[in-house]
Order: C-alpha cells, then structure tokens, then sequence
C-alpha cells in the first residue's frame, strides 16, 4: 500500500463522519445548552484522559474566551495527582465535579474514545445522580457505557484513536464558532 492510498482511505474516515448530517441537529442541541447554562449562571465543565484533556482545554479555553460562556476544565496535574492519590483514579474525576460543580447551573461535557473509562463513566454517574446536564462524546461501540449516561451524545463510528479524537475536537469546536456565528474571525 502506498502512503496516497492510505492516505485516501484514512481521509475517507473523517469524510464520513464528517458527512454526518444528522449531527447538525445534535450541535444546535449542544449551542443551545452551552447558551441556557450561560443565562442561568453556570459555568460548562469539561473532563477527558489523554488527548480527550487536551481538547477538554482547547474547547474551554475557545468557549471562555471567543464565544463568552463560562467554562472550565479539569486538565490540572495537581487536581488529578491529589485526587487520584486521595480517591482513588477511578474517582478522581467524580471527586472534582463534586468539589467544583454546582449541581443546579452547570452542565458537564465528558470526552472518551472508548466511552469505557472507569473514571469517566463515574463522573457520567455522579451527574446523572445530581441531575446535572450531561454531554458525551465517545467512540468505538455505540453501546459503550458513558454514551448511555448522556442527554445528549455525540458518537464516531470508528475504532480509530485519532479520527474520534479529530471528529469530537471538530464537532466541539463547530459548536463554539456556532455561538459566535462566524466561521473566520479575528481572533
């Protein structure tokens, strides 16, 4: 196989989630809840492993910063170290939303390739049991146990790392350039 050919196919992937068009509806869903948390004074948590905490920060910085919503992220080595350290790394994430969430505001936006972290499927849990809104982005098996946690979920039907990593980074920033209704802006 010669790197173009592998290059077509791999492209091919991301043309096909990306040609999703029922996911349009699932954005609006997510605009409008990022938008109700806003008016009502909450802020937007965001929570991954791995790459899934780097987009967890590049989309709460975007959402803060260029579309003016509240948000945060938890992608602190210290949070994480002490937490795991003190609860357990399965609990960590469940541990930070009960110290930092304000159950009656917030909505919580959870990122898992597998949708089968035991941390990340525990803080779906946790919100659940406080009914805060929750947001997934997950991957792989559409019957993975986070994606069942979520109101609202968005799901990549591939086994690929990185085109569920991509497509989530990419639906999660549309959503954010949505708000502030341009495609380029001066940033």
């Amino acid at each position: 196989m010669t790197t173009s050919t592998f290059l077509e196919d791999y492209f091919d992937l991301y043309k096909d989630a990306l040609a999703d068009t029922a996911v349009y509806a699932q954005i609006d869903a997510f605009v409008a809840l990022l938008q109700e948390t806003q008016a009502k004074g909450g802020k937007v948590i965001f929570a991954g492993n791995g790459g899934s905490a780097a987009m967890a920060s590049h989309t709460s910085v975007d959402l803060t910063k260029n579309a003016g919503i509240r948000s945060i992220n938890f992608n602190e080595a210290d949070l994480i170290t002490c937490f795991a350290n003190d609860y357990g790394y399965e609990r960590w994430m469940e541990k930070a939303l009960e110290f930092y969430a304000d159950a009656d505001k917030d909505a919580v936006v959870l990122i898992s390739s597998s949708g089968k972290s035991p941390n990340v499927v525990a803080a779906g849990k946790y919100c659940n049991a406080q009914n805060m809104p929750l947001v997934t982005f997950t991957g792989f098996d559409e019957t993975n146990p986070l994606k069942q946690l979520g109101q609202l979920n968005f799901f990549v039907k591939s086994k690929g790392y990185n085109v569920v990593e991509m497509v989530h980074h990419i639906w999660m920033l549309a959503a954010v350039d949505a708000i502030i209704g341009a495609v380029e802006y001066s940033a």
